[in-house]
């Protein structure tokens, strides 16, 4: 594996940021599908609010023909995921078509502040 250049690098999210996780699973053949109506919806949601440092979606095939996605997001401040999810931070916000995709979701979003 060859060592990463100063182009690949990704900084990591500054020390008091807030980092946003979710999980949710759909089919394993819908999962690529799924991550592209996410990146034009959801992760478009979290990119163009003031506030948010980045956002991604990773995922994870199992055995049993379903798929892991998560979504991170990282935010300048509590104040800044407001912005985008409303009052209620910790509920997860869906948009219309999930539910086509979904076979099963976490209601509620973790958060983390990063530390040192």
């Amino acid at each position: 594996m060859s060592e990463p250049t100063a182009s690949s690098e990704r900084p990591a999210p500054p020390v008091g940021s807030v980092v946003r996780l979710w999980h949710g699973w759909v089919e394993t053949v819908n999962k690529d599908e799924y991550i592209a109506y996410m990146d034009r919806s959801g992760m478009a949601g979290y990119r163009e609010t003031p506030g948010n440092r980045g956002a991604y979606i990773m995922s994870r095939d199992h055995e049993d023909g379903r798929s892991t996605i998560v979504t991170v997001s990282y935010w300048e401040s509590f104040d800044a995921i407001r912005a985008f999810a409303g009052d209620e931070i910790d509920r997860a916000r869906f948009y219309p078509e999930d539910d086509q995709f979904l076979v099963d979701r976490e209601w509620i979003v973790t958060h983390y502040t990063v530390g040192a």
